[in-house]
């Protein structure tokens, strides 16, 4: 029996991977799409545009690996 997601693919339609404190982006998988390194400031526009109905808050519709809504610190002037 095949797997219905593509390699990589989680299931939901929003993965936030974990947590990272050497990086200011998280990695978010976009189903369909592939993963791509978002700022806070990019993930909901972003997502928006993928999925223009999404829920954010909807656990079924974004997952969170850990640290739902939190990003790592970045300041600016910071690479």
């Amino acid at each position: 029996m095949e797997n219905a997601t593509g390699p990589g693919e989680s299931g939901y339609p929003v993965f936030v991977e974990s947590f990272d404190t050497d990086s200011r982006y998280r990695r978010v998988r976009l189903r369909g799409l592939g993963c791509e390194p978002l700022e806070p400031e990019e993930f909901e526009p972003r997502v928006r545009q993928v999925f223009p109905d999404i829920d954010l808050e909807d656990p079924a519709q974004v997952h969170w690996a850990d640290r739902p809504g939190q990003w790592p610190p970045w300041h600016p002037g910071e690479a």
